[in-house]
């Protein structure tokens, strides 16, 4: 079967050409680039991407599906669902299930899952360590055999260093980039949200921005012995920017991504306020669990600092850490209730508002940070481009499409999200993975 994206504005970075181009695919790759004026080849489909913007496929490095295990907060199937209705043709779960994905057994229950869904590919990240409990390191070399792109330990960061150098040896034998959450326990145990003046003004136990900075640096100096990759998960802090800032000038092998909620919202909402100079009339809740999240929202100052580090480079990747909760656990007290929030869906919307017509990054660079530069730090092969002989994973965006974010029509199985009724410009329309259209929303 062909299919022929045509009109579009293809952005594809790993191009040295992208103006007046038609993309067509065939048999699940790309073919071939067609100058718009050529005529239509014979026997094919052909998709209108008129005032749409044509991007690799969008990855995402870091969600949590639940699944096996907690099915009743998402399941493999739901998140890929919520994952290509928010434009993402790929996505990396944690192995925080239950079993903990320590073993290629289960590595190869998320794929096949996947493969059965047919929405989203799925990449798993298998665990550091046998049930990711910071002492015994799992079978990383199985893992990866199974599909495995990575490892981490997601949550529970590995405490000790050792350990850690150890585990940084033998991934980097088996070619694995190593993902931490950034965490000093001993620094945050018991907190809920940022340390600061508002956690003072709330009476909430605060998780101080120097327990990320900690392990930030530690695992830079770990990377640099041992000549690993380390990946930094969700990065919130001015601290942990300018470390990761200073390791890439001393070309430490490390790279790092951020949420779009540290590059949006602040601690202030959870006092019930927006953050200083929003332009958004937008009242939340004090003490609304969907403002509860890990690495917890920071301060302005932190906000700022990440946003500075989108802006020159040293932030590689915009990943959502969708963490899908049952209604009735977000129905708790504030220091009760889990943390994280759902993202699969809101993350383009986000960064358009956010990032793109504040003029923060060009569309080259968001498609950099949700596409080629995801697919390089994973080893993604055929993905992250759209040359041919890529595989035919395919964004289709359109940068004006003004449309408000229901929780109700969400496609995950959860609804824990800060954004419900946020209006945005600029959406994800159409979703192809391996050459099939896979999500059109209503008006393409």
């Amino acid at each position: 079967m062909k299919l022929l994206i045509s009109n579009g504005h293809l952005i594809d970075p790993a191009a040295p050409e992208n103006t007046g181009m038609n993309v067509l695919i065939e048999n699940g790759r790309v073919a071939g680039w067609l100058r718009q004026s050529e005529p239509t080849p014979e026997d094919c489909e052909v998709l209108d991407a008129s005032g749409l913007l044509v991007a690799p496929g969008f990855i995402d490095l870091h969600v949590h599906l639940r699944e096996p295990g907690q099915e009743h907060k998402e399941t493999i199937a739901s998140g890929c669902a919520a994952a290509v209705a928010g434009g993402w043709t790929s996505i990396c779960p944690m192995p925080n299930t239950n079993p903990v994905n320590d073993n290629a057994a289960i590595t190869r229950y998320m794929i096949e899952q996947a493969e059965h869904a047919g929405l989203a590919n799925v990449f798993p990240i298998g665990a550091i360590t046998k049930s990711s409990d910071g002492t015994e390191l799992a079978e990383m070399g199985e893992m990866k055999a199974a599909g495995a792109v990575a490892v981490s330990d997601d949550g529970r960061p590995v405490p000790n260093a050792g350990i850690m150098r150890r585990a940084m040896q033998y991934a980097r034998d088996f070619d694995l980039p190593v993902i931490d959450h950034c965490e000093d326990k001993s620094l945050s145990q018991g907190g809920v949200m940022h340390e600061g003046r508002v956690s003072l003004l709330l009476g909430l136990k605060g998780m101080p921005a120097l327990a990320e900075d900690v392990d930030v640096v530690r695992d830079i100096l770990l990377a640099k012995e041992t000549g690993a990759h380390i990946h930094i998960a969700h990065v919130s802090t001015k601290g942990a920017v300018e470390a990761i800032r200073r390791a890439k000038n001393e070309h430490i092998n490390v790279t790092c991504e951020v949420t779009p909620h540290h590059f949006t919202l602040t601690d202030q909402v959870v006092a019930g306020h927006v953050r200083t100079g929003s332009d958004r009339d937008w009242a939340p809740s004090a003490y609304d669990t969907n403002t509860k999240m890990a690495p917890p929202l920071r301060s302005e100052e932190h906000l700022e600092a990440v946003i500075e580090g989108i802006k020159d480079g040293t932030i590689d990747a915009i990943a959502t850490d969708h963490a899908p909760h049952h209604h009735d656990e977000k129905a708790l007290e504030f220091d009760r209730a889990p943390m994280g929030i759902t993202g699969l869906e809101t993350a383009i919307g986000l960064a358009f508002d956010q990032l793109v017509h504040r003029g923060v990054i060009s569309l080259e660079r968001l498609v950099e940070m949700c596409s080629t530069n995801p697919a390089r730090i994973f080893k993604l092969q055929g993905r992250g481009a759209l040359t041919p002989g890529s595989i035919a994973d395919v964004t289709l965006i359109d940068p004006e499409a003004e449309w408000t974010f229901r929780s109700a029509d969400s496609r995950s199985r959860s609804r824990n999200t800060p954004f419900d009724g946020w209006a945005f410009t600029g959406r994800a329309v159409a979703t192809i993975v391996s050459g099939k259209i896979v999500f059109r929303a209503p008006m393409v």
